[in-house]
């Protein structure tokens, strides 16, 4: 079992990143371009259910905290599961909207078509990296974005089904600013398909409860402690590590933290003003219409009075500075 530990520990990130998209891209590259079956778009659907089972198996055997892996304790399978459907079905819709969007604006001699499809992919993620870490960054300055923003950290634990938590308004943000100018100047829907599928397998990298080891790569990519780091509990010190796969941008921002103030534990997930995180579905979705940051929780979701969290503290200190 120790050298079982070891291998998923070392394999899962290269596996995921490299073998499932690679296979990815062979799909869409020989099967859809090369020789026209477009019906092999179908095929990108398993190889997500891969990943998921993939991250799932390696949360078993090679898992950061234990607790994490008791999904009848944490009760929010459920509606990740609503969130994974809803998550993938909007990128599905944004993709088949593309040809509609580019007829509403023809600048596709702007796009590298004469690039091979490999470098238009790698060109096509590393803006959408800088522009998801942008908006990132701004959902967490602003109130009425960290509102939507909020839905996604609200979570107690971070595995595979949780990276791709998003409200759907956020989600829409999202796709608008970081796939949106892509489109317009001309990307075309192959190189999309697989720019989609290596985003939804960076998310559950990024998130799984696996104790994957990167090496030299650990201090350059917003994996496992680094982004463990993005979602502690504790007031304002989460408001760092804002990448979606690249630390590159965190660090020419100056918001990069590569290692935390104090051990992080099992327990140190979410929004600390929040401590009762709706596990509803439907609750998840009604939250930014309800919740005030440094307001406190929401009545609607208190179970006994709370004290003024570190995050009310943090702002009202900052509010006293100013």
């Amino acid at each position: 079992m120790r050298y079982l530990r070891e291998i998923v520990r070392y394999g899962y990130a290269p596996f995921m990143m490299l073998g499932l998209t690679g296979a990815a891209y062979w799909v869409v590259s020989e099967l859809v371009v090369a020789q026209g079956h477009t019906w092999a778009y179908m095929l990108i659907a398993p190889l997500l259910g891969v990943a998921y089972l993939t991250a799932f198996a390696a949360e078993r055997i090679a898992p950061f905290f234990d607790e994490w892996n008791d999904h009848a304790a944490h009760g929010d399978t459920p509606a990740n599961i609503l969130h994974v459907i809803a998550y993938e079905a909007s990128a599905t819709n944004g993709v088949l909207l593309i040809p509609v969007i580019c007829w509403l604006f023809p600048y596709q001699g702007l796009w590298p078509t004469e690039w091979p499809m490999w470098a238009q992919v790698l060109i096509a993620f590393l803006v959408a990296d800088f522009a998801f870490m942008a908006m990132h960054y701004l959902s967490h300055r602003f109130p009425t974005l960290w509102r939507l923003h909020s839905v996604h950290h609200g979570v107690g634990r971070l595995y595979g089904l949780n990276g791709v938590i998003r409200h759907p308004l956020h989600q829409a943000l999202d796709m608008v600013i970081g796939n949106m100018p892509l489109v317009i100047i001309g990307m075309p829907v192959p190189v999309a398909v697989v720019l989609g599928f290596l985003i939804s397998v960076t998310l559950i990298v990024q998130h799984s409860n696996v104790d994957a080891r990167l090496g030299p790569l650990a201090p350059h990519l917003s994996i496992g402690r680094i982004h463990h780091m993005h979602h502690v509990n504790w007031g304002t010190e989460g408001d760092c590590n804002f990448g979606l796969l690249l630390t590159v941008w965190d660090k020419m921002l100056g918001t990069f933290v590569p290692e935390p103030s104090r051990p992080i534990t099992a327990k140190d997930m979410g929004v600390d003003e929040l401590p009762n995180f709706p596990k509803s579905f439907v609750e998840q979705l009604i939250l930014p219409f309800i919740y005030k940051p440094g307001a406190g929780e929401p009545e609607r979701y208190k179970k006994q009075p709370q004290s003024q969290t570190p995050a009310q503290e943090a702002r009202r200190i900052l509010d006293a500075a100013e």
